[in-house]
């Protein structure tokens, strides 16, 4: 063991990848290297080139690796956080036969409403794999390739998701992890396996899969040769199985059984994102009922409109940001990418209560409210699947952990308090997915749980600023919540 251990946690997000630097002793997080990937796609197609994950992934752990100023030799594992439900297809030499489909792709959208309606309908989905069909999981996404690209599909040798497929890159290993695959609906969160019934109903054969390991601090393999070369990195050195990019963010808050349960939290980022580790099994079809990376549970509720969503109604008002002001009477719910929560695919952009003296502010603080509103919505339903009620008084008062990009935007932060009426916890780290995919690294190169490390780093280098909770803003809330309801209620498609 070199004299200062350093593990490496890497978020391969929707638009980029970052490769965290961290201080296996201390969690000091010592460099992140960055690099872009693209996305490409128009009318629902959401698509990336995996091979760019695997490049961005190289150029950041070389820019992070130069930045800290370490040897290589200082580095003892490695963890993938990727984005989660994306179907990545490799043929027998395992490159990618066609661009990976993202998780925001919707065009998979008739695809899971069929599959909703098969084994039973959508309890019975959320009994066997905790999640009903939406276009957002892997298993609606294998039937639309299979459906409009049946070349592709039968080139298919293996299936992975993206965290997986950097994972084997890494280690030459096709291994998976409980917390991310239980967001493809063709793995079982109530028995811990990959469901025979339903890969049989969207015709993907069990030996296409990765194996599950224990969890996502599970030591998977060692770093290949050829990996090590690519990476500047010593070979030999651990890679655990990783997780999603949720589940990641989770451990790098401390949240799970060696660490805080039943607390919630936001997420501001591309998608608005609501989750609580709890020893719970969820069972509703309102939300996704994951596994945890570390035997745990992780109800979450996602929205496809978040931050890039009120960024894209600001540049349309010529607007910053923070300019925003409160809606008044008008109401915007800002589903320019359809909507995944509630489930609407093919939803656009509403705007209501237009007036005269309507000004620009009001309609990007409109904007904010109306994105808002939808997550914390979610984030209701979150806590009903793990046994809490919203509106008791022991639950209401709990803090809410805001993390993301949002977390750092002023006027995200005062909508979300002022809706939500809760106490907000906002951490200083900034990288929490790949410093929860660090603490993955070091519990495979060390054996110990990774919610135990993370809280460990916690307690000798987490600053968190207390936002104190404010009068909640029923009127708003009932507001946008009236039109959310009868938009639910009209026809989606």
């Amino acid at each position: 063991m070199p004299a200062q251990a350093v593990v490496i946690g890497v978020d391969s997000s929707t638009q980029s990848t970052k490769a965290a630097f961290v201080d296996a002793a201390t969690g000091r997080t010592l460099a992140v290297g960055r690099a872009p990937h693209e996305v490409t796609g128009e009318r629902g197609a959401r698509e990336s080139d995996p091979e760019e994950w695997w490049q961005a992934l190289r150029d950041a752990v070389g820019a992070g690796l130069k930045e800290c100023g370490l040897p290589a030799s200082a580095v003892t594992g490695i963890a993938v956080a990727g984005q989660q439900h994306g179907l990545v297809a490799m043929d027998s030499a395992g490159r990618p036969v066609r661009p990976a489909l993202l998780w925001n792709d919707t065009r998979s959208a008739p695809q899971a409403a069929a599959l909703a309606q098969a084994l039973g309908g959508p309890a019975a989905w959320t009994a066997r794999t905790g999640s009903v069909p939406v276009a957002a999981v892997t298993a609606a996404k294998w039937r639309w390739l299979s459906e409009h690209e049946p070349r592709a599909a039968e080139r298919t040798a293996a299936v992975r998701l993206p965290h997986d497929f950097l994972t084997e890159r890494l280690a030459g290993v096709a291994a998976t992890d409980p917390g991310d695959a239980s967001g493809t609906c063709w793995y079982s969160t109530a028995t811990g396996a990959y469901d025979a019934e339903v890969l049989d109903l969207i015709g993907l054969e069990a030996a296409l899969l990765p194996a599950v390991a224990p969890g996502g601090g599970s030591r998977v393999g060692a770093l290949t040769e050829a990996a090590a070369q690519h990476l500047g990195l010593a070979a030999g050195i651990a890679v655990a199985a990783g997780t999603g990019d949720n589940m990641a963010t989770a451990v790098g808050l401390g949240l799970g059984a060696a660490g805080v349960l039943d607390h919630p939290v936001l997420s501001l980022g591309t998608s608005g994102t609501v989750f609580t580790a709890t020893r719970t099994r969820p069972d509703s079809p309102a939300i996704n009922s994951f596994a945890a990376t570390d035997g745990t549970f992780l109800p979450l509720g996602c929205t496809l409109n978040c931050t890039l969503a009120v960024d894209k109604v600001a540049a349309l008002l010529g607007l910053s940001r923070d300019t925003a002001e409160a809606g008044g009477e008008l109401v915007l719910l800002p589903y320019l990418d359809g909507e995944r929560t509630p489930n609407l695919p093919h939803a656009a952009g509403l705007l209501t209560g237009l007036r005269h003296t309507t000004s620009r502010q009001q309609v990007l603080g409109a904007a904010y409210e109306g994105a808002t509103v939808s997550v914390l919505r979610a984030l209701d339903e979150v806590l009903r699947a793990s046994g809490l009620d919203p509106a008791d008084p022991s639950v209401a008062g709990r803090p809410l952990r805001l993390v993301g990009g949002g977390a750092r935007g002023r006027y995200w932060v005062e909508t979300v308090r002022r809706l939500s009426g809760r106490p907000l916890l906002v951490p200083e780290a900034t990288d929490l997915t790949a410093l929860g995919a660090a603490a993955l690294a070091a519990a495979a190169a060390t054996g110990e749980d990774p919610v135990a490390v993370a809280t460990r780093w916690q307690s000798k280098t987490g600053r968190t600023t207390e936002w104190p909770a404010v009068e909640r803003d029923v009127e708003t809330w009932q507001r946008v919540t009236s039109v959310l309801e009868r938009c639910t209620d009209a026809p989606s498609g």
